[in-house]
């Protein structure tokens, strides 16, 4: 049986596990949930939000984070924590989908309301619902007429892993792939809805970065031995 990926298209925490899946070469399908119709995801898990992971056993797990850890358990290898970088790689991923998060969360917030429009009134309605009742009245507007200041807050958020990518020691932020990456590339993911990455040219490291995260369709190492 293969595995089972509630997601919705927009969530980076969504793009990490389906990043992680194909590293550990895992057999899945993805189940885009309808905004406004989540009856399969709710009978599924219980629950309404996603990600959410449909195992072999029928177990259902939500949040990317635990499914992670049940990745990581199910299939060790390849690893998302390289020998010795396991706690350096909690630590840093828990920054990125906390931190990193909310400040390229706030950038993408105009880009997401058009993928909402785009898919009819019903579904921008209940989107902006769902981010005004978390953020306050008037948010989603306010996002669009301070997105050059969002997007500086953004940048220096970002510039540190950029001078990381840059420093010589490899391709991801620790030498070795890692969860860290995962968490990266899937809150970057959130910059492509218009179809096109929305990183500044400035930030070359990072913009190869991504790309080389997106092409991942298998382990990219071999195994340590």
């Amino acid at each position: 049986m293969k595995a089972r990926l509630f997601q919705f298209a927009t969530s980076p925490f969504c793009a990490k596990v389906r990043k992680i899946l194909d590293y550990k070469g895992t057999d899945y399908e993805v189940i885009e949930v309808d905004y406004l119709e989540r009856k399969e995801l709710l009978t599924a898990s219980g629950q309404i939000y996603v990600p959410a992971l449909t195992v072999d056993s029928g177990e259902t797990i939500v949040d990317s984070d635990r499914i992670a850890m049940r990745l990581e358990e199910a299939y060790p290898e390849p690893t998302i924590f390289p020998p010795g970088q396991r706690g350096l790689h909690l630590a840093l991923a828990h920054y990125i989908d906390s931190a990193v998060e909310d400040a390229i969360f706030r950038v993408a917030v105009p880009d997401e309301l058009e993928y909402f429009r785009r898919m009819g009134a019903g579904h921008e309605a209940m989107w902006r619902l769902i981010r005004e009742r978390k953020y306050g009245t008037g948010f989603v507007d306010r996002m669009g007429r301070e997105r050059d200041a969002n997007w500086k807050i953004a940048a220096e958020m970002l510039a540190p892993f950029e001078e990381q990518l840059g420093a010589g020691l490899g391709a991801f932020l620790t030498g070795r792939i890692g969860m860290a990456d995962f968490s990266l590339y899937g809150q970057l993911h959130l910059l492509t809805l218009t179809g096109t990455l929305k990183l500044p040219e400035s930030m070359p490291h990072l913009r190869a970065f991504y790309a080389r995260m997106d092409r991942i369709t298998a382990s990219v190492e071999p195994p340590a031995l």
